[in-house]
């Protein structure tokens, strides 16, 4: 990858943000470490050093999108070329439908569907404009239809299936722009969501969300959902 290229992850300073953060940068990449609060994004960027830059981004504000999208062209002087739809919440626990609370739906697809997708909104038509772009949404195994059997977490579920489907939209209307768009599951990994007790460490969740984030020129990878760099059931 060219060193010019510039990624930008939200929920960047933890977890396996922070991992996918620190491979893109490895591999040469200029990355903004996004995170609702500044400070939480300036220590992650002393950890990491390798030309990380701090960015202050809450999905679930339209406003917040906006001016940071701006700050990253100040700070980058060009657009954003990979995004990594990182950001996402998990808060309905164990109980299951019909039962629902309607503010912890809205809450929670607010930020795993439309701040993903406002963040898209955001820089997508600029990655058109220069014929290169690759966006991945993390997402779940718990959003795939073909491998839902319960209804535990289902406001985390709906808003990972609604994620799925807006990825396959956006890569279906970007088609042949030089614009990849992809959903990466990184399985059960040790973090703040997933907790301690997860098989993964960060650094094999985050191996197939770089994967796909660094897809080489040629590639036609688009529109598809992988755990492992291998294709998931929709």
């Amino acid at each position: 990858m060219s060193e010019n290229r510039t990624a930008l992850v939200t929920g960047g300073a933890r977890g396996i943000g922070v991992e996918i953060c620190r491979q893109l940068a490895e591999r040469g990449l200029r990355v903004l470490v996004a995170a609702r609060q500044r400070e939480a994004a300036e220590e992650a960027c002393r950890t990491l050093g390798l030309g990380t830059l701090p960015l202050a981004l809450d999905v679930s504000s339209a406003k917040s999108v906006t001016e940071a999208v701006r700050e990253a062209a100040e700070l980058t002087g060009g657009g954003v070329d990979v995004l990594v739809n990182n950001a996402g919440v998990s808060l309905d626990g164990e109980v299951r439908p019909p039962y629902v609370d309607e503010e912890v739906l809205r809450a929670t697809l607010d930020v795993n569907l439309v701040g993903a997708w406002r963040v898209a909104e955001a820089v997508v038509p600029g990655m058109v404009r220069a014929g290169y772009g690759r966006v991945v949404n993390l997402t779940s195994s718990y959003g795939s239809l073909a491998l839902m059997d319960s209804g535990r977490h289902p406001a985390y579920r709906v808003s990972k299936t609604a994620l799925n489907a807006f990825t396959r939209m956006l890569a279906g209307e970007v088609s042949g722009t030089g614009v990849l768009v992809n959903a990466a599951d990184p399985g059960w990994t040790r973090s703040g969501m997933g907790g301690q007790s997860a098989p993964r460490g960060p650094e094999e969740g985050a191996d197939t969300p770089v994967w796909l984030a660094t897809l080489p020129d040629g590639d036609e990878t688009t529109g598809g959902l992988f755990a492992g760099r291998r294709p998931l059931p929709w």
